[in-house]
């Protein structure tokens, strides 16, 4: 079975310091050195057509400020980095969360880079930053309720299709979901979009969960038997 829309929740990076007697902040920049050579293996060898990682949601703002702020940082300096990069490996960016709770310096960035690689035909990668998947849901049902208050549709036209293409990004449904660092649960990711995706919960932290992990998980994938409710 191919993978037209992975999805992957990054977690364990402080866990994966603590364990080595490293302060947070260490375990973040080894997980994002890791998720970049993660986007850059599934791109050459078209693992995915759409890739979908969590990499802050709405709730971790509650952390320590001084992590928060190290987080930030990094993701800026990621973000100015990568652009070139990502053009020459025909990747196309996605940003999709609240980008009210980011500092202007961010979304400036998010921006260019999005704007960068907007014409690129090969993996999507729809980065998860300041997300909730409720949030998202509820910013689906504004915007259809305005277009409804507008005149510009019926309720009568409210249906599956027009609820996908009103989320922050009109994506296929997520086929394979892995969370790392051992934890089974969704923590508010992709809520409308994971509603018929496979799961996998490796014991693996994610600055640990290498190309070898993902061939691992995607071979689990292949022999799961999909039926969408049917019974064959």
């Amino acid at each position: 079975m191919n993978i037209n829309h992975l999805a992957i929740i990054v977690d364990g990076n402080g866990r994966w310091a603590k364990k080595r007697g490293l302060i947070r902040s260490e375990g973040h920049k080894a997980g994002a050195k890791n998720l970049e050579k993660l986007i850059l293996y599934i791109s050459r060898n078209k693992l995915a057509n759409y890739l979908s990682l969590y990499v802050f949601s709405t709730e971790n703002f509650a952390r320590d400020e001084k992590e928060v702020n190290y987080l930030m940082e990094l993701f800026l300096k990621w973000f100015k980095t990568v652009k070139d990069k990502y053009s020459k490996e025909n990747i196309k960016i996605l940003f999709s969360g609240n980008k009210d709770l980011l500092n202007r310096e961010i979304v400036d960035a998010i921006k260019k880079l999005e704007e960068n690689t907007k014409n690129n035909t090969g993996l999507v990668v729809n980065f998860c930053l300041s997300y909730g998947g409720r949030e998202e849901i509820t910013t689906m049902a504004k915007k259809i309720s305005q277009k409804v208050l507008d005149g510009k549709i019926n309720i009568e036209d409210i249906n599956e299709k027009l609820v996908s293409e009103n989320m922050y990004y009109e994506l296929p449904d997520i086929d394979f979901l892995i969370r790392t660092s051992g934890e089974n649960r969704i923590s508010n990711f992709m809520l409308w979009q994971i509603s018929y995706a496979e799961f996998y919960f490796p014991m693996t932290y994610f600055p640990d969960f290498d190309e070898k992990c993902l061939d691992e998980a995607i071979k689990e994938y292949q022999k799961r038997d999909r039926r969408f409710g049917k019974i064959k």
